[in-house]
């Protein structure tokens, strides 16, 4: 795997309506791989790879669209004060419990500005009990970048935008960063198509890699795409929970690190197609790639989109199992990355 790619995806800022940076990077990164790509009014990235071989006699390729959303949760700055404090605004669900002490990277046209965000009130040092036990809605945290007022006022405005910045970290296991979600799913995509392409034999369908905008906020480039591209198949990439963390039933666990691949059953915006998790468990069998299925009760993936879009299609998402998501720690079991992608390139092999 190329790691080095997928810590460059990780660290690339990007956040709903802002993934301008993160299209540029994919986009030359594939140069080549794909015979021909564009950009949709909604700014997805979509890229299309012909049939390399044909598939059974007089048959019409399969055109399978893979989605892969390219943004991170993030917020825009919506008002910076008198002091040079900057307020935000958030695209996409946090838990604010993990936003205390963060240290986050405000890009603007002018450059990028390191500072940290904390929740207004009183330090441990002068707060009563009470104090310390509120959790604070997303709307008190602001932004300090350790800069003059009138410098802050300079340089950023309404409409710019803030992601949590944290560096991409490797252990001998698992790899952390921010934005595993869903860059991960984007070098997913990448990988294996790269894997296909080295193919003896090729693939008899036609792959459409869409990499979709504005997934954090509801699925909103997919389904432009999605009514574009037509796919007879569409499969959502993306990770979900991996819960197999202190304080979680076993029950609740959604998936489990070193278990393999992810194939998800049902989340609350689609249900797979059961023909198609079929074909899809059956490859891994047939590879002893190691999988899992899955259910996530709440949240949701690009593949309903798809699923949903004009005609409608067949659809099923193949998912990465990952732990503490929607935070600054995102953690990735590495085999299970591995399997990801062998799983979903010899699927792709198999068709037609």
């Amino acid at each position: 795997m190329d790691i080095d790619l997928f810590r460059r995806l990780c660290e690339t800022p990007g956040i709903p309506g802002r993934e301008e940076r993160v299209r540029t990077l994919i986009a030359k990164e594939t140069k080549g791989l794909y015979d021909a790509s564009t950009t949709d009014a909604m700014g997805s990235l979509i890229a299309t790879r012909k049939p390399t071989r044909k598939g059974a006699k007089g048959s019409t390729p399969v055109r399978v669209m893979l989605a892969a959303h390219m943004d991170e949760i993030g917020f825009f700055v919506r008002h910076v004060d008198e002091n040079g404090c900057i307020w935000v605004n958030p695209a996409g669900g946090f838990d604010t419990r993990n936003l205390f002490a963060s240290r986050v990277l405000v890009c603007t046209p002018k450059g990028d500005f390191k500072g940290v965000m904390n929740p207004g009130g009183k330090p441990i040092h002068i707060s009563s009990d009470a104090e310390r036990t509120k959790v604070p809605g997303v709307e008190e945290f602001f932004i300090d970048l350790g800069r003059d007022a009138e410098d802050v006022k300079k340089s950023v405005e309404i409409g710019d935008f803030v992601v949590l910045d944290q560096p991409f970290l490797e252990t001998p296991k698992k790899l952390v960063s921010k934005a595993l979600d869903n860059r991960l799913a984007c070098f997913v995509a990448i990988e294996a198509v790269r894997k296909l392409a080295k193919r003896k034999n090729g693939h008899a369908c036609e792959i459409v890699s869409a990499f979709t905008t504005q997934e954090e906020v509801g699925l909103r480039g997919a389904q432009t795409a999605a009514y574009a591209v037509k796919a007879d198949i569409g499969v959502g990439l993306d990770v979900t929970l991996a819960c197999d963390t202190p304080g979680v039933p076993d029950n609740q666990r959604v998936t489990k690190q070193g278990l393999g691949a992810g194939i998800l059953i049902q989340d609350s915006s689609m249900i797979s197609d059961a023909k198609l998790v079929d074909e899809v468990v059956a490859v891994a069998k047939k590879h002893k790639i190691p999988y899992q299925k899955s259910i996530l009760p709440r949240g949701g993936q690009d593949g309903a989109a798809i699923q949903r879009a004009g005609e409608g299609a067949r659809c099923i998402a193949i998912v990465t199992g990952t732990r503490y998501i929607h935070t600054t720690t995102e953690m990735v079991d590495r085999g299970d990355l591995e399997n990801t992608i062998d799983l979903l390139a010899e699927w792709l092999g198999s068709i037609g």
